[in-house]
C-alpha cells in the first residue's frame, strides 16, 4: 500500500499559499492542474512567531493527507511573501515579518521531509494566470498585483523568472519622478507609495478631508465627486507612467492586473492605453491589459505549478 501511495502521489501537484492571515493548500491533477481535487485553509496565526507558523503548515499538510488519502509528494510548491535570497537562502522583504532573516525553504524541507519549492506570491499569481488563467497561451506575461502593496512577476515561456538576486519583477519598488513618500523599503516615491490601495485612500483624504475605502472612492467618482475624480486621475496617470517601464524592457504579450486596485475599470480603458503610449518607445500599444480569471486562487495554483516545472 505504501508503494501505491508513493506512486499515486506522482500524479498530483500540491501547492501551499502562505498568506498573512491564512495558509491555503491545494491538490490538483498533474495532467489537468486547473481541476481542484482537494483544498483546505487554516489561519496563519503569524503573531505566534516563526516556529508556530511552521507548525501550522505541518498541521495543514497532515490534514490534507488525511482528507485526500494521498501521501505528500516529493516536491511541494510554496507561494510566499517576500523573496528568498538565492545566495544565502534567507527571506527578506516579507510582510509576514517573522519570515525575514530565516531559511524558510531549508526549514520547510526539513520539517516536511520533502523538497520545498519557494516562489514569491506575485510570481505565483503571474505563473497561474499565464498558465491557466487570463493570459493562457501567451509567451511573455507580466502579472501585477495592485492591492495593499504593489508587486509583480514575470513569466517567459511558462517559467517564472527569479533573477540573480531574487528580485525580478519587483516593479512596486521602482521609484517615480516627483514622488517623495517614504517607503518601508527605505526609498522614496516607490510605485507602492503612489498607487497602492492605501496610497490612493491617503491621497483622497488629503484632497477631501475625509476617509473612505477605495471601493467607495470609485463609487463617488461615478457621481462626480471631485476629490474622488482626482484620485482616479492620479491612479491612471501614475500607473500609465509606471507600467511603461516593464513594457519598454520586456515588450510583453499581456499584463494581468490583480489585487483590489486591479478591479477598477479605468485601468483597462482606451484612455489609459492612450496615456501609456505617451511613455513607451512606440506609437501604438499592442500589449493586452487583462483582468485575472482565477481570483484569489491564483497564488495557490501557481504554487502547485512549481512542482510541475521543477
Amino acid at each position: 500500500m505504501k508503494n501505491q501511495q508513493q506512486t499515486s502521489s506522482e500524479h498530483f501537484l500540491w501547492g501551499i499559499d502562505l498568506g498573512g492571515t491564512k495558509i491555503e493548500a491545494l491538490i490538483t491533477s498533474r495532467n489537468a492542474p486547473e481541476q481542484v481535487l482537494y483544498r483546505r485553509r487554516i489561519p496563519t496565526e503569524r503573531n505566534g512567531g516563526y516556529e508556530h507558523v511552521l507548525s501550522q503548515i505541518l498541521k495543514l499538510i497532515i490534514e490534507m493527507e488525511t482528507l485526500s488519502g494521498h501521501k505528500r509528494p516529493d516536491k511541494l510548491g510554496f507561494g510566499t511573501p517576500g523573496v528568498s535570497d538565492p545566495t544565502t537562502g534567507l527571506v527578506r522583504n516579507s510582510n509576514t515579518l517573522c519570515f525575514n532573516g530565516r531559511t524558510l525553504q531549508k526549514d520547510l524541507s526539513t520539517l516536511l521531509g520533502v523538497e520545498a519549492l519557494l516562489a514569491n506570491d506575485a510570481n505565483c499569481f503571474a505563473l497561474a494566470e499565464a498558465t491557466l488563467g487570463a493570459a493562457r497561451g501567451k509567451e511573455v506575461v507580466m502579472g501585477l498585483i495592485l492591492g495593499t502593496g504593489v508587486g509583480g512577476g514575470i513569466i517567459i515561456h511558462g517559467h517564472a523568472i527569479k533573477g540573480l538576486q531574487g528580485i525580478a519583477g519587483e516593479w512596486g519598488h521602482n521609484t517615480m519622478r516627483g514622488e517623495e513618500s517614504t517607503c518601508y523599503c527605505g526609498k522614496r516615491g516607490c510605485n507602492e507609495q503612489v498607487f497602492s490601495g492605501p496610497a490612493l485612500e491617503n491621497f483622497y483624504e488629503h484632497q477631501s478631508g475625509h476617509t473612505l475605502p477605495l471601493c467607495d472612492i470609485v463609487d463617488q467618482a461615478g457621481i462626480g465627486n471631485k476629490p474622488a475624480l482626482k484620485t482616479l486621475q492620479r491612479l491612471q496617470e501614475k500607473f500609465a507612467e509606471a507600467v511603461a517601464v516593464p513594457i519598454n524592457i520586456l515588450d510583453p504579450d499581456a499584463i494581468v492586473i490583480g489585487g483590489g486596485v486591479g478591479n477598477i475599470e479605468l485601468l483597462y480603458s482606451q484612455s489609459t492605453r492612450d496615456k501609456i503610449i505617451q511613455y513607451i518607445f512606440n506609437d501604438e500599444l499592442k500589449t493586452a491589459l487583462l483582468r485575472p480569471t482565477l481570483g484569489d486562487s491564483a497564488g495557490v495554483f501557481g504554487a502547485a505549478l512549481l512542482g510541475k516545472l521543477s
